[in-house]
């Protein structure tokens, strides 16, 4: 099994600039609440509600208040398990069970990595490594493996199973089956170990691959400098800058960010024997051959396979790409004109602005943050049915003042749940555009209602300012339709059982939705509704809109290629 109302209150309309032909207050309530900055809150006498609405989480010693009480529910719905007669309860009752662990381990999960508070962190990471423990022994448990087998070996029972039902029950006991179910106890516990292990080895690397690498701040020009952050006598490369046109800058940041780190390494090495180890314990050929076995492709053999296709359709269209951008690079440096890894996101940015007269600069004061939040709206209004309302949060209910929280109402059935969007840049944040499940829906059958689903998505956009709304890129708008993809998945799959809630899904599939959603960042018939100048009001020209469009087939093969390339040495 994976670890994995209050009254809707509109935010008034804040005028922050002097607009010279449109005021601020004709954008919707959506629209003004993120062009705008938040509220202060003013009453300092409000109690506080915890974390995402959670009473315990008011501080870090409550996730073990909230580990506490999950495990010791899991405890009875374990027993319940085993002791009940093998029917629809028992696949509810492992429902239930994935559930009250899923929500702590969810929310930890996505708290030690963004909540500002390193208290915080450090008390939701000890939590996730707490309930992953529990839950890799749950996933060897003979046991509640048996009262499983026992419905699903008996014809009878599953025939009367609806089909979502039958389709979890499976899910659940394809769980124990590549934990290492089948292995006597000692084989057991050794998997369970190597399990855990990979839990700290996942943990140290992820952490370890987001830390900035630093150098003397004598070993690179003293005009670089104010380029990256400073730390005494070291300069700090926490990124790529993979955009920027001085050849010399991308190359220190690509050398640099990406210089090997021996712990980090020697980290990787002992992460990915231990991957091997546990794969060939269980059974499998390889860890890529465990990992893929409950996806759409199945094997590395067919994901290897697909690859090689559109590696051979691609192959005439990448060569092309590839010389159009050395021929863009001598032109720009004809001393150096050699084409270098940290070249090509720059020159196929150049080729697109040289060719289709592409200048981001251009496209950001028609898309600012508030207007297409309100296209969002807009179009999953008449989509879906559904509007995003905005909340304004209690206190203590999330993790930073700049945080802005929806509700997510439909047409006829109300509210479906709440997205809490994370959209601005600040320190010690990842750099990283990525949705959180941090509760999914599911049926309750004892309150006799519907679980809502609690998402969180996060974004680096930079903070509106006095004279300005959030401008965004147009490839920051098309992060933020594709996220909202992820968002409304979680939103509108409204499953009986969460353990297949949403982008809990195969995860081939989880990114169908969002890709989908990037499509429409695109579309004029889309666009027109909601790009309008922040100061005049004025519509983004068709003809703007055209030559996005079109500017995305250039170098496109190029990059396809580069995914490939990523996707390949996942499989490796």
């Amino acid at each position: 099994m994976s670890a994995c109302k209050r009254l809707v209150c509109l935010v008034k309309p804040r005028s922050l600039w002097a607009p010279t032909r449109r005021n601020v207050s004709t954008w919707s309530p959506v629209g003004t609440a993120f062009n705008a900055r938040p509220l202060k809150r003013q009453d300092f006498f409000e109690k506080t509600v915890g974390l995402f609405g959670v009473p315990e989480l008011s501080s870090p010693a409550g996730f073990q208040v909230a580990a506490k009480t999950a495990l010791r529910k899991t405890e009875s719905l374990v027993e319940k398990a085993c002791s009940s007669p093998a029917g629809v309860g028992t696949v509810e009752c492992f429902d239930q069970l994935s559930d009250e662990l899923c929500k702590v381990a969810d929310l930890a999960d996505f708290i030690k990595v963004a909540h500002p508070d390193p208290e915080y962190r450090e008390a939701a990471e000890k939590t996730c490594v707490e309930i992953g423990t529990v839950v890799e022994k749950l996933n060897t448990n003979v046991e509640l493996c048996q009262s499983l087998k026992k419905l699903l070996d008996d014809p009878k029972t599953v025939a009367q199973l609806d089909p979502d039902t039958r389709r979890v029950a499976e899910l659940f006991m394809f769980d124990f089956e590549i934990s290492g179910i089948h292995l006597d106890e000692k084989l057991r516990k050794e998997a369970v170990g190597l399990h855990v292990k990979l839990l700290d080895l996942n943990n140290e690397f992820l952490i370890g691959s987001h830390t900035p690498n630093r150098i003397a701040k004598s070993a690179i020009p003293q005009h670089l400098h104010t380029h990256f952050g400073s730390e005494g006598s070291f300069i700090q490369v926490g990124g790529l800058h993979a955009d920027s046109p001085d050849d010399l800058l991308r190359e220190i940041a690509y050398r640099v960010y990406l210089y090997p780190n021996a712990d980090l390494m020697d980290c990787l090495e002992e992460l990915l024997k231990c991957r091997y180890k546990l794969a060939k314990l269980v059974g499998y050929k390889s860890y890529g051959h465990r990992a893929l076995k409950g996806t759409m492709a199945k094997s590395p053999e067919t994901v290897m396979s697909f690859l090689q296709l559109l590696t051979d359709k691609l192959s005439d269209r990448t060569k092309k790409d590839f010389q159009m951008m050395r021929d863009m690079k001598k032109k720009l440096n004809p001393r150096n004109p050699e084409l270098m890894a940290w070249d090509h996101p720059f020159l196929s940015g150049v080729l697109r602005a040289e060719r289709f007269n592409i200048e981001p600069s251009h496209y950001s004061p028609y898309l600012s943050l508030g207007s297409c939040m309100e296209g969002l709206n807009s179009l999953f209004s008449q989509l879906y049915g559904v509007s995003l309302m905005s909340e304004h949060p209690s206190a203590g209910e999330v993790w930073s003042e700049d945080v802005r929280k929806l509700a997510v109402v439909h047409e006829t059935e109300g509210l479906l749940g709440h997205i809490y969007c994370d959209f601005f840049q600040r320190s010690d944040k990842p750099h990283q555009d990525c949705h959180f499940t941090i509760r999914g829906g599911r049926w309750c059958k004892d309150a006799g209602q519907y679980q809502l689903p609690v998402v969180v998505l996060m974004l680096s956009l930079p903070h509106p300012t006095k004279s300005a709304p959030t401008l965004l890129t147009p490839g920051m708008m098309e992060n933020l339709f594709h996220e909202m993809g992820h968002a409304m998945h979680s939103m509108l799959g409204r499953t009986r059982y969460q353990h297949v809630t949403g982008t809990r899904c195969a995860t081939d599939f989880a990114e169908v939705p969002s890709i989908l959603m990037e499509y429409f960042a695109t579309d004029y018939r889309v666009l027109s509704q909601f790009a309008r100048h922040y100061q005049t009001g004025q519509p983004l020209p068709e003809s703007m809109v055209a030559r996005l469009s079109e500017s995305k087939k250039v170098c496109g093969a190029a990059d396809t290629q580069l995914q490939i390339f990523y996707a390949v040495l996942d499989q490796i």
